[in-house]
């Protein structure tokens, strides 16, 4: 579902209360500035996916901690998950990404904000 054409200059729409009910979780998810780094460590990590015992380090928190996280992301779509033996790892749902991107893309076009993110005077 692409909110691009739902958000563009002039078409009069904006989100249904259905739609901002369905994208909230994910924002409120990545509202969490762990939770935000953490998927960006999913993200960089080499092969595009991670278990908590690649990305710990950079965190000063408990591995189950980060697996609370790295749950929360699970649970808000952002990330998928498959079990293989002990370890489970995790990997950047693109999709999620991608219709966040298209979201926040439409809305910075609704109000003129370019790249840089100077709003115009």
């Amino acid at each position: 579902m692409s909110k691009q054409n739902l958000l563009a200059p002039g078409a009069g729409l904006g989100l249904s209360a259905a739609e901002a009910s369905a994208l909230a979780p994910a924002l409120k998810a990545l509202a969490d500035p762990v939770r935000l780094r953490l998927l960006s460590e999913v993200a960089e990590h080499p092969g595009g996916e991670a278990c908590v015992c690649d990305i710990s380090g950079p965190f000063d928190l408990s591995q189950p901690t980060i697996s609370h996280h790295l749950k929360v992301l699970r649970q808000a779509g952002l990330v998928t998950s498959e079990r293989r033996a002990t370890w489970v790892y995790y990997r950047v749902n693109t999709d999620a990404l991608a219709e966040l991107a298209d979201l926040l893309g439409g809305l910075a076009s609704v109000v003129g904000v370019s790249r840089s993110c100077e709003v115009p005077e």
